[in-house]
Formats: C-alpha cells, sequence, structure tokens
C-alpha cells in the first residue's frame, strides 16, 4: 500500500500523490473476512489496523525487497500500492544547491516491477491481484495489464478528477478473463469489504477447477 519515495538527494525526492487508504482499507477488509495480513507499507499517515502485520519501506526496491521476503508465506497478493516506476540513476550524498544559471537534470532509470515479478516467480501465490490507476481509456489498459503481467485479477480506478489519490470515496472496474463488476462510488473501507468479496469468489473459482 500507499507511494514509494525516490531519494534524489537527502531532503528532497521523486513521490507521487497516493495516500494508501485503498490499501489500508483492503488491509483491514481482509483481516475482517479472517486473513492473516502482511502489509508493506510506502510512506503514509495512517495508522494500522487491528491485526495486521505492519512492514514499513521507503523506495520501491525496499518494497520489492520485503514482497520477495514474504512471498513464499502468501496465498493472495495484492498489489495496491502505488510503486514509482523510476527511480534517480545516482543519489547526491550531500543537499544539492539551487543554480540561478543552469537547470537540473535527473537520469531516471526503471525501478523493479513488482507484480509482474510476482505473478511470474516460482513461488507465484495462489492468486495474483493487480491496480491500475488511469486517466483515460481506463478498461483498456486495465485489461492490457490484466494479461500482460499475467494477473487473476486487476481493480482499476480513474484518478484525476474528484476520485483522486488521497479523497475518501473511490469507485472501481474490476476485470478477470471472462469477467467483469463495477463497484460504484463509496467510501474506500466499503469498496475494500466489496473487493474482498469478490477476490475470495475468485480464489474459490480457481481452486475448485
Amino acid at each position: 500500500a500507499g507511494p514509494t519515495y525516490e531519494p534524489i538527494d537527502p531532503v528532497r525526492f521523486i513521490a507521487n500523490r497516493s495516500s494508501g487508504k485503498m490499501g489500508y482499507a483492503l488491509a483491514q477488509a481482509a483481516v475482517e473476512a479472517g486473513a492473516n495480513v502482511t502489509l508493506i507499507s510506502g510512506p503514509v499517515a495512517l495508522g494500522t489496523p487491528d491485526g495486521v502485520n505492519r512492514v514499513d519501506v521507503e523506495t520501491a526496491q525496499q518494497m520489492y525487497d520485503a514482497v520477495m521476503q514474504y512471498l513464499t508465506q502468501t496465498i493472495i497478493f495484492i498489489g495496491c500500492a502505488a510503486v514509482a516506476d523510476y527511480r534517480p540513476a545516482h543519489q547526491a550524498q550531500a543537499k544539492l544547491k539551487k543554480s540561478t544559471n543552469n537547470d537540473l537534470t535527473l537520469q531516471l532509470q526503471l525501478n523493479p516491477d513488482i507484480i509482474n515479478t510476482v505473478a511470474n516467480s516460482d513461488n507465484r501465490p495462489e492468486l495474483v491481484v493487480g491496480f491500475a490507476a488511469e486517466t483515460d481509456d481506463l478498461q483498456q489498459y486495465a485489461q492490457q495489464k490484466l494479461q500482460q503481467k499475467r494477473l487473476d485479477l486487476i481493480a482499476a480506478n480513474r484518478v484525476g478528477d474528484r476520485l483522486a489519490f488521497g479523497q475518501e470515496n473511490n469507485a472501481l472496474e474490476i476485470f478477470w478473463e471472462g469477467g467483469h463488476k463495477s463497484l460504484t462510488e463509496a467510501p474506500k473501507l466499503e469498496i475494500a469489504r466489496e473487493l474482498i468479496k469478490v477476490i475470495t469468489e475468485r480464489y474459490h473459482a480457481k481452486n475448485s477447477i
């Protein structure tokens, strides 16, 4: 859950607008449904839901390492974090000073793709659930991600409007192979409880084959 912070120097970083509220709501809803939950969290200003084992990380690489550490213990993996796609290729060891004469150019390099690694791992959990936050063509991008990353389920939400990061409500379009369900706007905990129901149904359907 949450964002990742990718350091530029000791005081500056690249991040995104994720508050972690959806991921934390999912952790709470999963505990309510009877799951043993490990929540790997980027930097957020949220309290840990009761009964949840929380692991704090800051960067995408740290989140990747924590996920790999817990993967063999995982039956259902839900990738709700807004992991930064890129990080600065070089982190300055001292604060970069502003220059009035020159622009600053940052060279970026790709971070590890956590959900793709999980879905294609030898230790792949029985069900892998991803998220897609999109500003446009939500269904197209979500279904592409579902296929390309070999996910069992993807929950897509539109960002950039009144349901942007940090808001109390959300709405989701859920896709799986041969299926789709819409969750209309509601508080994030309500949405999380409904999504956990869908995840549970898909888990049992997959294991009944």
